[in-house]
Parts: structure tokens; sequence; C-alpha cells
């Protein structure tokens, strides 16, 4: 069985509650490929991270914790992009105006992963200090980028993918509202999270229209949105979501007993 969490509002959409609590309905191991965390917004996340010589975020670190044995963020997570937001007016070299890529931790080799700096940026001391860069290849273009991403992101991303389908039980948790957070892969149901409820979609029609659905440039990917993909399909359901405190979010089982009616819909629809 395998579902996919993907979220129907770029912020907040309130993903990775929703799938830490499926994690403890289901028994499922939890995945997400990619993730990502800003040096500035996040920082108490990017410290607790470094301070290890390590570089993943809260979300892998909650779907890691949740899963049965003891799983590291970054074995279930290929790509983790740190953040600067951008200053200026200039789009860096991912071509956002609002922040900017400084490095990318890709895969868990030797417990630690692979890195990638941009050439471009200014990298912040604490990162050059607690993490491996010295040897980290450093692009300074998006063509560049593109092709180095093509290897070694690509390769931890089939990686992880293999894993996946290899799973008995996996809940696969996508970010932002990117419609699916690995090419080729085909969830038996997915559930669509935003603020006040979840949508619940067929996974096979779901993938189709991933196909479908037109994409564009987006962090130097080729990557749909939910709303392209949901537009294209009906839904198979659909519930509200009661609005959980700090306390309740921070513990999956009372999580798993709040959301406990959209788990069910959606399981239903990976077994219909």
């Amino acid at each position: 069985m395998k579902l996919l969490v993907a979220g129907g509002d770029r912020v907040d959409a309130g993903k990775t509650t929703f799938s830490v609590g499926l994690l403890a309905h289901t028994g499922a191991r939890g995945f997400k490929p990619r993730a990502g965390n800003n040096y500035w917004f996040d920082h108490d996340d990017y410290l607790r991270a470094t301070e290890e010589g390590r570089l993943y975020g809260k979300d892998a670190r909650r779907l890691a914790a949740t899963s049965p044995g003891d799983v590291a963020p970054e074995a279930i997570n290929a790509v983790h992009r740190l953040w600067h937001p951008s200053p200026g007016a200039g789009t860096g070299i991912l071509g956002s105006s609002e922040r900017q890529f400084v490095v990318d931790r890709i895969g868990a080799k030797n417990g630690v992963g692979e890195f990638v700096v941009n050439g471009t940026v200014d990298i912040p001391a604490s990162a050059t200090e607690r993490l491996p860069l010295k040897a980290a290849p450093r692009v300074t273009s998006l063509p560049d980028f593109n092709d180095l991403m093509g290897v070694m992101h690509a390769e931890a991303l089939s990686d992880l993918r293999d894993e996946i389908t290899a799973a008995d039980r996996a809940v696969v948790e996508s970010y932002g509202d990117i419609a699916r957070p690995l090419e080729g892969f085909e969830p038996d149901a997915v559930a669509v999270v935003e603020p006040g409820r979840a949508r619940f979609y067929d996974g096979r029609r779901y993938a189709k229209a991933c196909e479908i659905a037109s994409g564009g440039p987006r962090e130097g990917q080729l990557e749909e949105r939910v709303g392209s993909v949901v537009n294209l399909i009906d839904r198979t359901g659909a519930v509200r979501l009661p609005a959980l405190d700090s306390e309740t979010q921070a513990d999956p089982e009372a999580v798993a007993d709040a959301y406990d009616h959209a788990y069910d819909a959606l399981l239903a629809t990976a077994f219909e």
C-alpha cells in the first residue's frame, strides 16, 4: 500500500501533521523525497541539524521519528535544500525573487550524504564549519546545475523510489504544492491536504493526470502543481479537518484519533 500526501496550499497546508497521524494510523514508513528549509526563517531547525554535522528539516525528522524502527531523516529524504532570503531584485540561479539556493544535501551516503554548493552566493560560516563542503561541487549557472541534478539528484531519488516500491506500507509526503515528489511514482491513493479539509483521489488516475498536466520551470525542475493535476480528475471524496492545537499536533497518536475519519476515507480509496 502506497499513499501520497500532497498540499493544496503552498505554505502551511498541514501535510506533515496529516502524514505523521497517518503513519500512526497505518504503521507505515514515512518518506519525504524532497524537502528544504530557510536559513533565516527556519534557523532553529538549521542549527539543530548542522550542530550534528548534518542537513535535514523538521518534516523529515517528524516522519522518521514516527516510522517503525530506528530511521534517520536523511534515509527517507533524498534531497534537502537550504535556502536563504534573496536580497535585492536578483533572482539567482533558480529564478526565485524571494529566496536563493545555498546548499543541497543529496542522499544519505555514510549517514551524512553528498553536498552541492551555490558558487554565486556567500555560504553561512556555520555551514562551512559544520558541513563537509570543501570538496563539494560548486555550481554557478542553471544549465550546470541541471546537468548535475540529472546525475546526483536523479540517482538519489531513484534509489529512494526503489525503497518506496519495496516497502509493504509507505506514506510519501510531497513538498509545497507540488503534485508529486518523484517521477514514475504511482500511489494507490492520494490525499490533498489544505487548512480545513482533505480531498481524496484514485492513485492511478492522479498519476496519469500528472503526466498530462503541463508543467513549468520551477526551482530547476519541471514540476506539476497540485491544482493543475486535480482539475483533470474527479475526487473520490472529501472531509473536513478540524484545527489542532500544538499539543495534539506534537502527538502522532492524538493526530490519528482526530483525523481518523479522514484516514478511513483515504484507505477506502486505496482499496477500491
